[in-house]
C-alpha cells in the first residue's frame, strides 16, 4: 500500500522531522514480552520511550509510538508519556503495516522521520541528537545508524520525499527503500554497538543484563 501522495513533495524545502517509535510487533520469540522486561528500572517500551522523548525535548519534534491493537500492557507503559499513541490493526502483517500506521499520524508539515525500534535499549539520547544534528547538516539524505566501526544498524533517518509511491509491505520495513536508495545513504557512527544490540532473544537478554545490570 504505497503512502499519502502528499509525501512526494516533502523533504525538499524544510527538515521538521518527527521520532517514530515501531512497537507494534508481537516480540514473543522468547516467550513474553520483550518490550516489557525491565530496563533501568522501567519496561523496555516505557525506556525507549523516555529515550525519545529525551532527544526530542528543546527541539519541539513530536514522538509517535506504534502498539499492536488490543495490548493494554504496552499501552498502560507509555500512556502518561507526551507521545501519540497509534493502535495498528493489522501488526500482524508485519513491520511494514506498523510503519505505515506511523506515517500516516504523522503531524501535517512533517518533511522528515526518524525511525526507532523499541527493542534497542542501548540507544541514548546523546546518540538520537547525533542523527538530528545530522540531518540538520544534511537534510536530503537517508541516514542510517552505524556501529562505530561503519557496520550499518538502527535507527534510520527517512526524508519523507523517499517514501512517496514506495511500497510498505510485510515484515521487510524499510530494507527495499534503503537498498533503492543507497546511493543517497550515509552511514552515521554511534558510541560502540548502540546501533547494532536489539534484544531479540533470551541470549540478548542475558547478555543485556550481564552487560549492564549486574
Amino acid at each position: 500500500m504505497p503512502l499519502p501522495a502528499r509525501f512526494a513533495m516533502l523533504g525538499r524545502m524544510d527538515d521538521r522531522l518527527a521520532l517514530l517509535i515501531l512497537a507494534a510487533g508481537a516480540a514473543r520469540r522468547m516467550g513474553r514480552d520483550k518490550l516489557l522486561l525491565p530496563v533501568e528500572g522501567r519496561p523496555m517500551l516505557r525506556h525507549v520511550a523516555l529515550t525519545a522523548l529525551q532527544a526530542a525535548r528543546g527541539r519541539s519534534l513530536p514522538v509517535i509510538v506504534t502498539l499492536p491493537a488490543g495490548n493494554p500492557a504496552r499501552r498502560a507503559a507509555v500512556a502518561d508519556l507526551d507521545c501519540a499513541i497509534v493502535e495498528v490493526e493489522d501488526a500482524g502483517e508485519g513491520m511494514g503495516a506498523s510503519l505505515r500506521a506511523g506515517l500516516a499520524a504523522l503531524p501535517e508539515g512533517t518533511r522528515a522521520v526518524l525511525v526507532l525500534l523499541a527493542d534497542m535499549p542501548a540507544i541514548t539520547a546523546a546518540d538520537l541528537a547525533r542523527m538530528i544534528k545530522a540531518h540538520a547538516r544534511e537534510p536530503g539524505r537517508i541516514l542510517r545508524a552505524a556501529g562505530s566501526g561503519g557496520e550499518p544498524g538502527n535507527p534510520v533517518l527517512i526524508p519523507l520525499s523517499y517514501l512517496a509511491d514506495f511500497p510498505l509491505s510485510g515484515d521487510r520495513g524499510a530494507r527495499d527503500l534503503l537498498a533503492r536508495h543507497a546511493a543517497s545513504l550515509r552511514l552515521v557512527p554511534l558510541e560502540g554497538d548502540h546501533a547494532l544490540r536489539d534484544i531479540d532473544t533470551a541470549a540478548d537478554w542475558a547478555d543485556w543484563q550481564n552487560r549492564n545490570e549486574s
